[in-house]
């Protein structure tokens, strides 16, 4: 994967990027949400994508976040179309005994959240983003070998032309250094259902 043609949706001011590593320094109050419970927008979160037609594909990333130390601090995978139309998934710190892995699927201007506890010792993660058409599916690993699943959805506006990539905010008084390597772009990985027929 050429990290070369990732493109900025709002620049932060500070970031690093090299032929394989990419460094992203949060900014405070940055965030992505849309209305749902707490029935606020939040939508300035740095992210860095790039654009493909391609139906059905994979991206891997390996993220490392050492330095996260405030409620909220995450980094990981995104699909972000536009303000009302996005999926991310990452951890969240939450406080020193344990965090969220987590994902959100925005449609339409409303978000979701679905979270699991991981013990606060994780600073590492592995995500796998797969999509077959405007259907994806989020995995995740701590050895960057065995994936396993995190949620299988679907991007109403997901169809066509979309963007994917990296993200990395701070949505309370905080600031801390992700750091994402290990980029690969491959055939889809995500094999087609063997099971019961479409309607």
């Amino acid at each position: 994967m050429d990290i070369q043609k990732l493109r900025w949706t709002r620049e932060p001011k500070h970031y690093e990027i090299s032929d394989n590593r990419i460094l992203i320094t949060t900014e405070p109050h940055t965030d992505l949400w849309q209305r749902t419970y707490y029935h606020f927008r939040n939508d300035n979160a740095p992210v860095l994508q790039m654009e493909t037609e391609e139906k059905f594909f994979s991206f891997v990333v390996k993220t490392h976040f050492g330095d996260s130390h405030q409620r909220f601090d995450q980094c990981g995978v995104a699909v972000y179309l536009d303000a009302e139309n996005w999926l991310k998934a990452s951890v969240e710190y939450e406080n020193g005994d344990f965090q969220h892995l987590g994902s959100v699927v925005t449609n339409d201007g409303y978000s979701d959240w679905a979270t699991t506890e991981i013990p606060a010792a994780v600073k590492t993660m592995w995500y796998r983003l797969s999509r077959r058409e405007d259907d994806f599916c989020v995995e995740c690993s701590e050895d960057g070998l065995r994936f396993r699943q995190m949620r299988i959805c679907h991007l109403r506006r997901g169809n066509g032309k979309i963007r994917f990539g990296i993200y990395a905010c701070s949505p309370e008084a905080s600031s801390f250094t992700a750091e994402f390597t290990d980029f690969a772009v491959t055939g889809c990985l995500w094999k087609a259902h063997d099971g019961q027929q479409p309607d």
